[in-house]
């Protein structure tokens, strides 16, 4: 059985920092990308990050220059610095084999003042 669990959110003030990760465990078998999504109240979820078996990233626009993705084997981070009111929202989790996608739990993550 595939499990994703996460951690590392929280409530953090504008401007501040939080670092999430993910493990993957079980039978997940080969990892083509890992990744974080996040989906805010009333909205739809969105990517924010993506890491390939070959160590590619991919960002969306509106967490450039402050996100950063990283992996290290079975595990993703997401370092979030600079933090805005409007990167407020449940992030999940993202493992993409050739076979399926897994998802984790989510982590909340909250920013204000």
């Amino acid at each position: 059985q595939v499990q994703l669990v996460e951690s590392g959110g929280g409530l953090v003030q504008p401007g501040g920092s939080l670092r999430l990760s993910c493990v993957a465990s079980g039978s997940i078998g080969n990892i083509y990308r890992m990744g974080w999504y996040r989906q805010a109240p009333g909205k739809q979820r969105e990517l924010v990050a993506t890491i390939t078996s070959g160590a590619r990233t991919n960002y969306v626009d509106s967490v450039k220059g402050r996100f950063t993705i990283s992996r290290a084997e079975n595990t993703v981070y997401l370092q979030m610095n600079s933090l805005k009111p409007e990167d407020t929202a449940v992030y999940y989790c993202q493992v993409r084999t050739p076979i399926r996608d897994y998802w984790g739990q989510g982590t909340q993550v909250t920013v204000s003042s």
